[in-house]
């Protein structure tokens, strides 16, 4: 495979899909794409016709057959993460897979699994810990430029999801924790090398904005506690107004630092009228906004794919795997028990459930 391309099934037809082949077309060449799925046939149609994508199927078992594909990646709804996993490893591909990893801890420790039993690569697919200006702000903390780190926070908000599946927590498995704050978590885990060792989670969640939509909760605060004494502070929101907004900040014992994933990537325009695309989540263009400007390259989206690609091409281990995936679920189930509780929740957690919100959704029921 070496001096050849590595063959991508794109599994989605939706808004992150357009995402990653936008990022594959401009900043992967190892990377051709062979075939989509979607499971509207309309939909399926015309992603292959948007991009020049040969094949397009609605039947996951028949791409996996014909399509003659080394990856599969999942851009699909949440709850289908888990059996697409596994029915992909078993046909012997490789997955890159979209946040969160699955639904359940159960489905997590099956894909794991599987991928190892058929020798299959599975790559979490966590875009921050890709995205260029947060990585260098980790170079810099492994400099030691700010000294030993005591807390981190990330902040990332908007006014809801793009998909209507996300609102139906029976699909999504919960609301903006389960869609925000998985990345918060993995970069946490990320800033602090990797695999760090959690010690609690406390955590307060409502719902604020968006009762007529869904049982989900649309605004998060989280708090994580690590062994090694340093906090993670998770800021998430389904309920901010005016386009996305995603942040950090690195607080350490001889300085700190800040980014803006956003703000510093765009220019700043006044419109009477509006016009076509100012940011992700912004639902209007009118007065003044901040036009951003290689959005897909400024989140990390081609970085973490040309990564997989390059993994598959030269049979390395992913940076972010499955088993990181597993340790990010593991904490949001302990942030919605904690929402419940009002407690700190210590890991590792034991409570099996049928998706993590039902933690959460317990505490409204018996209020009810």
């Amino acid at each position: 495979m070496l001096n050849n391309k590595v063959k991508v099934a794109l599994l989605g037809s939706g808004f992150i899909a357009d995402i990653h082949m936008e990022s594959y077309a401009r900043f992967v060449p190892d990377a051709e794409i062979v075939a989509v799925f979607s499971r509207n046939s309309e939909n399926a149609e015309k992603f292959a016709s948007k991009h020049g994508i040969a094949n397009w199927y609605t039947d996951i078992d028949l791409l996996l057959s014909e399509s003659d594909c080394d990856v599969v990646d999942i851009c699909l709804p949440n709850f289908l993460h888990a059996e697409t996993t596994i029915k992909a490893a078993k046909a012997g591909k490789h997955i890159i897979i979209e946040k969160p990893l699955c639904v359940t801890l159960e489905e997590a420790d099956e894909m794991i699994k599987t991928c190892k039993e058929y020798n299959r690569k599975l790559m979490y697919a966590e875009e921050l810990c890709f995205a260029p200006k947060y990585e260098r702000v980790r170079k810099l903390v492994e400099s030691g430029a700010i000294g030993d780190v005591y807390m981190l926070k990330n902040s990332e908000k908007h006014s809801g999801p793009h998909s209507d599946w996300f609102w139906d927590v029976n699909l999504s498995g919960g609301g903006a924790l389960m869609d925000l704050g998985c990345h918060a978590m993995q970069w946490f885990r990320w800033m602090l090398g990797g695999k760090p060792k959690v010690k609690s989670v406390y955590a307060n969640m409502s719902t604020v904005l968006h009762k007529d939509k869904t049982d989900g909760e649309d605004n998060v605060v989280a708090i994580v506690e690590f062994e090694n004494g340093c906090i993670g502070i998770a800021e998430d929101s389904w309920a901010k107004h005016g386009g996305m907004d995603d942040k950090i900040e690195v607080y350490g014992t001889e300085g700190v630092s800040y980014a803006d994933l956003f703000i510093g990537n765009s220019s700043l325009t006044y419109s009477k009228n509006g016009y076509d695309y100012a940011l992700e989540k912004m639902d209007s263009t009118q007065g003044w906004t901040f036009t951003i400007f290689e959005e897909a390259f400024n989140q990390g989206y081609p970085q973490e794919l040309k990564h997989f690609i390059e993994c598959v091409k030269y049979d390395k281990e992913p940076l972010v795997t499955g088993e990181d995936g597993r340790a990010v679920l593991e904490m949001i189930y302990a942030a919605y028990e904690s929402a419940r509780t009002g407690e700190k929740v210590m890991l590792p957690f034991h409570k099996k459930v049928d998706k993590p919100i039902d933690l959460w959704l317990k505490k409204e029921q018996s209020v009810n």
